[in-house]
């Protein structure tokens, strides 16, 4: 664009054009610009946009550190600020980025997997951000108790996520329990040091509490005891928790909380009598996740599962033994689910699904992975009864055809996801699946009958697609990377595993992926040095690559890596040959 046409569209500083409006009408005209390119392109051809946004900016995710000190003082409204994709991110890169800045509206933190920050740069966090309320620090394996005291002078803190900080023990969170007595969400799921004592603590200094995960901790029925008395608690997850019995939930029963989302999933020493007794004590259950706790639904619970027809939505079995009765009588007693997981439950026909579906119109998610007894009559069933279907998974249900996608996709216009791995569906089930426009998810892994054609159709059709696993779909070619390059440009992941046809010339289409985040190569013969370069020369979003068994792939590609894609947190590169002098090839941090 010329100087002369930039000053017409507002781009000089004069009074004409854009930049005759006030920054509060800029700011409202680029809160109704949904897509990031299009954002873009307004702040480059208009400085009357460019300082709108910097006005209004609520919120910001940063790939590199380097640019974080301009960005803070550049976006001076921020309330969300994203830093777990900020690579090479630490104490001293972080407080030196603080240092100045005016981070008073800032109310939302994310450092999940910055590993590199430690309770320095959460001291400077915390002194940097006085209205801070929630803060992200999930598998940060290295953070300990030091980091959870950081965190405990944020007084205002009503969110606060320490899943994988494995370094958290009952010390660590009763600092957060003293500091912290707002706090209404908390996770220290896989923090396995933190036993009955920690949790009592919290539960006497957090009385606000909403949400509570204490997954995989070896706490044990007196954790329940403890957590009953929570009256506000509403959310209360515990995976895999194996010192929690019937006992523990009969505890829970008695309790003074207001539970509507309750996940026992993996907890086996958990029986249908306990599950009854918690659902009796919590008449207004939403949400109930018990996979993989019991094999059987025992009468008991299925007695009281009905009582709750008119709350509960989301309903958990995977890996029960259910029969067609069974699910005919949890169609009938839950006929507001708007989800069911049935993930690998033996004895799923296509008799129970259509006695389950032909009850519960409102499910937006089934999920019959591995259900290999489902046929197309299943999907016909679906198709008729579930129009607001959003989410289908079918991995591993090798009866269905393209006749019974077919009619998924004719009657399920809202689907946004879609799982047929290893289900041997061919290019006349995606042409059918094309009509799905608002796809978001999509993944045919193991389908070798899927070819170049196949991909064309949703190519053409599926422009929203942000998701695609093509694995181990061998008949894929260039050809095929070419058609989808140019009609899926929002793809963030992608998975072409042992798509051995694929050459450099195929990965030179996918640089026009500025989105993608995710890319699986893994054993691609064929790609060399060139084509890892034609991919992160554009893909400048790109933060983990998979190059396991590439074995063509040259020093020429890696210095394409160092050089080009400055934004990569992850590389595997397992059976590369990587030169001697590999490790000065990285920047310094």
């Amino acid at each position: 664009m010329s100087e002369e046409e930039a000053q017409r569209y507002g781009g000089g500083t004069g009074g004409g054009g854009v930049g005759a409006l006030s920054v509060d009408l800029l700011g409202q005209v680029l809160d109704r610009v949904l897509e990031r390119r299009d954002r873009k392109a307004c702040r480059l051809v208009s400085r009357a946009f460019a300082r709108a946004e910097a006005a209004h900016r609520r919120a910001l995710r940063v790939l590199r550190r380097e640019p974080l000190p301009r960005l803070l003082r550049a976006f001076p409204a921020l309330e969300r600020l994203d830093l777990s994709a900020c690579a090479s991110l630490d104490d001293a890169s972080l407080a030196a980025a603080l240092a100045g800045a005016d981070l008073g509206t800032v109310r939302q933190v994310c450092l999940a997997r910055a590993s590199g920050v430690g309770w320095r740069g959460l001291e400077a966090l915390v002194a940097a951000c006085p209205r801070l309320e929630a803060v992200d620090l999930s598998h940060c394996v290295g953070a300990g108790d030091r980091e959870a005291a950081a965190l405990a002078a944020a007084s205002g803190l009503r969110e606060l996520n320490l899943e994988k900080c494995l370094g958290v023990t009952d010390m660590g969170l009763a600092k957060v329990a003293v500091g912290c007595p707002r706090l209404e969400n908390l996770s220290f799921k896989w923090c396995r040091e933190i036993s009955d004592i920690g949790v009592d603590l919290l539960v006497k200094k957090c009385r606000e509490l909403r949400s509570l995960d204490i997954s995989y901790l070896k706490v044990s029925n007196e954790s329940l005891r403890s957590i009953s008395t929570l009256e506000k608690l509403e959310e209360l997850a515990m995976v895999a928790c194996s010192c929690i019995d019937d006992e523990g939930l009969e505890l829970l029963s008695r309790g003074s909380n207001s539970l509507q989302s309750v996940d026992v999933s993996r907890c086996d020493h958990v029986t249908s009598q306990g599950l009854a007794s918690l659902i009796d004590g919590h008449s207004f259950l939403q949400k109930l996740y018990a996979a993989d706790s019991l094999h059987e639904i025992g009468q008991d619970f299925l007695s009281k599962l009905v009582t709750l027809k008119a709350t509960l939505a989301v309903l958990r079995l995977d890996g029960f033994e259910v029969s067609s009765s069974l699910l005919s009588a949890i169609g009938e007693g839950c006929t507001n689910l708007v989800e069911i997981g049935l993930s690998k439950c033996n004895g799923v026909t296509d008799e129970g699904i259509s006695s389950l579906v032909a009850c519960c119109s409102y499910l937006r998610t089934i999920d019959l992975t591995c259900c290999n007894l489902v046929t197309n009559n299943s999907l016909d069933s679906i198709a008729d009864n579930c129009k607001l279907l959003e989410c289908l998974r079918l991995e591993s249900c090798s009866s269905i055809n393209e006749k019974g996608l077919e009619r998924i996709a004719s009657c399920c216009p809202n689907l946004k996801e879609i799982d047929l791995t290893d289900c041997g569906v061919n290019d006349e089930a995606l042409h059918h699946l094309a009509k799905c426009s608002e796809l978001l998810i999509l993944k045919l892994g193991l389908s070798s009958s899927i070819s170049d054609k196949g991909l064309g159709f949703i190519s053409s059709k599926c422009g929203k697609l942000i998701e695609l696993d093509l694995y181990r779909c061998s008949s894929i070619t260039d050809d095929g990377l070419a058609a989808l390059a140019n009609g899926c440009k929002k793809i963030k992941l992608l998975n072409l595993c042992y798509c051995n046809k694929i050459t450099d010339s195929g990965l030179s289409h996918l640089g026009a992926l500025e989105e993608l985040t995710n890319l699986e190569l893994r054993c691609l013969v064929r790609i060399t040095g060139i084509g890892i370069s034609s991919v992160v020369t554009g893909c400048k979003s790109l933060v983990e690559l998979d190059l396991k068994r590439c074995y063509s792939v040259d020093d020429s590609g890696l210095w394409a890596l160092a050089r080009y894609a400055l934004n990569l947190r992850q590389v595997n590169a397992y059976h590369i040959i990587l030169p001697s002098y590999w490790p000065r090839l990285v920047p310094p941090a």
